[in-house]
């Protein structure tokens, strides 16, 4: 099957403390090893970053196909998910997750976490090492060069500003997207479905599903939480780390640098640039996400042989 065959993924409502989250599932073929149970290969659990929602995974989804589960909730106050109550925080995802992997009846996953998702996939490994095998750390998981008590609007001012705008239409919304410097002008199909599934209301006042409070409750939580920001030096499961030149508005250098990450050689976690890409294309340029589909696909096999 090509990306461009690949299926829309099933919608489901998982209950969570307060309510329901919305998860997305991909389907894998059982005869590929791709069952979401307890037998095969672990089904891969993506996790997005702090103002976005499960389709940010699109692109990668596409890529593992058929040859494997694939797993994206919207996050408490995110996406479909913008409804559920606090308590928000990083905790609180992790508690999420596995309540999704309850409910589906999966032993074991593989972490995708991409951005915020990284560190929520990090502390979701450490607190529960029993239910995840292994963790791709993409762009995130590692403390970020911020002095203590930096607000998250002083490292993701636009993206915050962004959750307070109104947009008249969906095509309002693209034209936003398109004029953002880390787009480059253009919207694929996957990163079309991305944005589009973040816009709540009604026309000519829609806006963002993300609630601010979630964004700034976990953004406080990956600057100055202990818990989170040590939790990626003691993974107890195989860990990588990819990482994008550019940022979150297409600058050099982006969150890190490879002089930064240096340190994460001591904890076993290896770690691979992926060239030409920016915070936001490492999930959506297809060559950048058909590197992450195999980087998820080689920690699953690793997964397996441990």
């Amino acid at each position: 099957m090509s990306v461009q065959e690949t299926p829309a993924p099933d919608e489901l409502r998982i209950p969570v403390a307060g309510g329901d989250l919305a998860v997305l599932r991909w389907p894998g073929d059982a005869a590929a090893g791709g069952a979401p149970g307890g037998t095969g290969e672990p089904p891969v659990l993506a996790v997005h970053g702090i103002t976005a929602n499960g389709l940010s995974f699109g692109a990668v989804a596409a890529r593992l196909a058929r040859r494997t589960t694939v797993i994206a909730p919207d996050l408490r106050g995110r996406g479909a998910s913008g409804h559920l109550p606090g308590p928000y925080g990083i905790g609180a995802h992790v508690d999420d997750l596995v309540a999704v992997l309850d409910h589906l009846g999966i032993e074991r996953a593989v972490l995708a976490g991409h951005s915020m998702g990284a560190f929520v996939s990090c502390l979701a490994a450490v607190r529960r090492p029993d239910r995840f095998a292994a963790a791709l750390l993409i762009d995130g998981g590692f403390g970020l060069a911020a002095p203590p008590g930096t607000d998250v609007e002083d490292v993701i001012g636009p993206a915050m500003a962004r959750l307070r705008m109104e947009f008249a239409d969906r095509d309002a919304y693209r034209d936003f997207w398109r004029a953002h410097p880390a787009f480059g002008g253009g919207l694929s199909a996957e990163a079309d479905a991305y944005i589009q599934r973040d816009l709540v209301g009604a026309e000519p006042h829609l806006r963002s599903a993300c609630a601010q409070e979630a964004v700034r409750t976990d953004g406080a939580q990956i600057f100055g939480d202990s818990d989170v920001l040590e939790a990626v030096h003691r993974l107890p499961c195989p860990a990588r780390l990819l990482w994008a030149p550019r940022g979150l508005l297409d600058e050099e250098p982006g969150l890190y640098t490879r002089e930064r990450l240096a340190p994460l050689a001591e904890a076993g976690v290896a770690v691979e640039q992926v060239p030409d890409t920016n915070h936001y294309s490492l999930l959506l340029d297809p060559d950048a996400a058909q590197t992450v589909a195999d980087r998820v696909r080689d920690l699953q096999h690793e997964a397996m042989r441990g």
